[in-house]
């Protein structure tokens, strides 16, 4: 432990002209008195570590002393393609990897361009959750994200969704499976796992997962499998595959525009490159794929003036009663 600590120190005093004992303290996570005694013990060691008394003072490096401890474990190294996601890294519990490795390209980089990663990370940052929704990080995370890493094949519980949606535990079946961990997707603040079962591909949600455990064997990769085509296609079949039933509209030229907000955004584009030229009023009439009549009537509400349900009759008679509310209420 304090070996690691004294390497990530001299890492730090190699990337900086100088830094004071508070400013160390708080980088090694010690107090200012366990950093005078690292320096010390650096010094000792053949380090040429100087500290400075003073107001501006603090420890250095002396003679432009650069140590050859910059190579990157393995860890670290995969870390480092993710450190644009520190909440995704702090979850697979892989923040202290990444941080290491950015220490070390940083210490490895010349004294003009070390600022590079501050610079970047002042401009760019990536907000993988979704809008209204607490992210929550499913417990067993960590420990499948280190099979993944790994290629460490697993043995899991899982609840699978089953009867009608939303309808909580009592509706899922739980199931055993052993899996090779391939790949870790994360979507709107939703953690997902893509594995093979079998001679299958799947995805599962990891809050589903009720346990995981990591075998004793590892599982040799398909390194023909592409894991960002994989999600891609998986997430636009079951985005499909939900849209089950039909509607009939007729949308104005603003509630066309506003039909792709309103569900699913690929449907109502196809839906709409596939309708009939507007009439003269500008109005289209439109066949829309939506997931049920429940869904179609929250959804499509929000439209308002700017779309007619014309079919089925149940659902049109549902706006109609809405729309009578609403007339009611703002008389």
């Amino acid at each position: 432990m304090r070996a690691a600590r004294l390497i990530k120190m001299v890492l730090l005093l190699q990337s900086r002209p100088a830094m004071t004992a508070a400013e160390l303290a708080a980088e090694l996570e010690v107090s200012e008195r366990t950093v005078t005694r690292d320096a010390q013990a650096l010094s000792e060691a053949g380090v040429p570590v100087y500290a400075e008394r003073g107001r501006a003072g603090g420890y250095r490096l002396v003679g432009g002393y650069r140590t050859r401890l910059t190579g990157l474990a393995r860890d670290e190294a995969e870390a480092l393609f993710l450190s644009g996601l520190p909440s995704a890294l702090r979850e697979m519990g892989l923040e202290d990897a990444a941080s290491a490795a950015r220490l070390k390209v940083s210490a490895a980089l010349l004294p003009s361009l070390r600022d590079a990663s501050s610079s970047a990370a002042r401009r760019f940052h990536l907000d993988a959750p979704s809008w209204y929704h607490e992210p929550e990080t499913p417990e067993l995370l960590p420990v499948i994200a280190d099979a993944v890493w790994d290629d460490r094949l697993v043995r899991a519980r899982y609840r699978r969704g089953g009867g009608r949606a939303g309808g909580g535990d009592r509706d899922r079946t739980e199931v055993a499976r052993e899996l090779a961990p391939y790949g870790l997707v994360l979507k709107a603040g939703v953690w997902y796992l893509c594995a093979r079962a079998g001679d299958d591909f799947r995805v599962y949600r990891i809050d589903r997962f009720t346990s995981v455990e990591p075998a004793d064997e590892r599982f040799e990769r398909d390194e023909a499998f592409d894991l960002p085509a994989f999600w891609e296609e998986r997430a636009t079949d079951f985005a499909r595959s939900l849209l089950r039933t039909e509607v009939t509209v007729r949308v104005s030229e603003r509630g066309a525009r506003q039909l792709a907000y309103a569900g699913d955004r690929a449907a109502a584009a196809e839906a709409l490159a596939q309708a009939p030229p507007a009439g003269p009023d500008g109005w289209r009439t439109v066949v829309l794929p939506v997931e049920s009549l429940d869904v179609a009537y929250s959804q499509l509400l929000s439209l308002g003036p700017e779309l007619e349900v014309m079919a089925p009759e149940e659902l049109r008679s549902r706006f109609a009663a809405a729309a009578e509310r609403l007339r009611e209420l703002y008389r």
